[in-house]
């Protein structure tokens, strides 16, 4: 029962005390649609886009190494296009694009006119994850049109700096293939000088072949001059009417030693260089390989660093918004008509309970 009268007390102070609380709402309305209606209108446009893969800038191996390709970035491709988006670059390269000191009526000659614009420009702008792992790219303003041409840039602006940090890679490793094939290519001309003087110190021009072929000349040779002694044995045995077989036999035998003993020294020298120049030979061959396949790369590279690739995949293209974004009038206005209804409420409700009350007397005591 207690509780019953407690509530008809409020009803019955509310009552008495209803035309200032009306009031009161009433013109917290009033100055809240009119202070609303002073307030520009936001139009925000927003494109959406993903991370590309990083493998879309690398040369694209071919034959058995050959594998599939990630079109979409992984999560740190992600963040990477994020810490992009917010960085001063694109905030700088905006403002002086757009002329945004004299859009947001900034004097940028001011000592914090650095700072305001950048201020109202990252208030105006914003980037967010959505659920599908996207990036959301908002910009809000009071030209629906600039909103909208805003936001395309900023993308477009982080997808050259996306590319740019690879491109920036990738010209470094183009030089590192440079210097690594020029340095080759000295090795192997030294290597080349190399080979052609042990080939004419030891006579070896074609080490798989010459070693049989000089192999077959002095058995040829060592037959012949064997087969030449032992008719000039049988001549010898005989009658001095075979005198003139004897002296051609004798020139002849002379003439294959002769032959043979060169045979010998150059089969001989040959044996003696082989294992140098064909060393030699491997190393070449090895060099020249290994050579040709940093050209080829350094060729992919290059093609790879002089065709256009994106750092980004669009989903969704920042269109003219139509429909406002801000200010809700409506939710201000409701606002502050319950916060001045509250409010009104308390405050008569603490007059009436409290009005008995001498407040100079409670102050004197004092």
């Amino acid at each position: 029962m207690k509780t019953k009268d407690n509530l008809l007390d409020v009803v019955t102070i509310l009552f008495k005390w209803k035309a200032p609380i009306i009031w009161t709402t009433a013109v917290a309305a009033i100055l809240t649609i009119i202070i609303s209606l002073t307030l520009p209108n936001y139009y925000k446009a927003t494109t959406i886009f993903y991370a590309a893969s990083p493998d879309l800038a690398k040369p694209i191996p071919v034959g058995p190494m050959e594998k599939d390709i990630d079109y979409y970035g992984e999560p740190e491709d992600l963040d990477r296009l994020f810490s992009l988006a917010v960085s001063n670059e694109v905030a700088d390269f905006m403002i002086e694009k757009f002329d945004l000191y004299a859009h947001y009526d900034i004097n940028p000659e001011s000592k914090k006119g650095p700072y305001k614009i950048k201020k109202k420009f990252f208030k105006l702008y914003k980037t967010q994850k959505t659920k599908y792992d996207a990036i959301n790219l908002s910009v809000e303003d009071i030209d629906p049109e600039i909103a909208a041409s805003i936001a395309n840039e900023a993308r477009e602006k982080v997808n050259r700096m996306a590319q740019n940090l690879i491109k920036e890679s990738q010209a470094k490793l183009l030089k590192s293939y440079l210097d690594n094939i020029a340095g080759k290519e000295r090795d192997l001309e030294f290597l080349n000088d190399s080979l052609s003087r042990k080939r004419a110190q030891y006579g070896i021009y074609n080490s798989e072949s010459q070693g049989e072929v000089l192999a077959g000349l002095q058995a040829n040779t060592e037959g012949r001059l064997n087969n030449m002694k032992a008719r000039l044995e049988i001549y010898n045995k005989k009658s001095g009417r075979f005198r003139d077989s004897i002296n051609f036999i004798s020139a002849a035998i002379a003439g294959f030693e002769a032959q043979n003993n060169t045979l010998n020294a150059k089969l001989n020298t040959f044996n003696e260089g082989l294992a140098l120049v064909m060393t030699l030979e491997k190393e070449q061959e090895e060099f020249g390989e290994q050579l040709s396949l940093d050209k080829e790369r350094y060729k992919q590279l290059l093609s790879t660093y002089n065709n256009e690739f994106s750092g980004l995949h669009v989903v969704e293209w920042a269109d003219i918004p139509i429909v406002k974004s801000r200010p809700k009038r409506s939710i201000y206005v409701i606002a502050a008509v319950m916060i001045a209804f509250l409010f009104s409420v308390i405050g008569v409700l603490l007059l009436e309970t409290y009005k008995s009350i001498n407040w100079k007397e409670i102050i004197n005591a004092k």
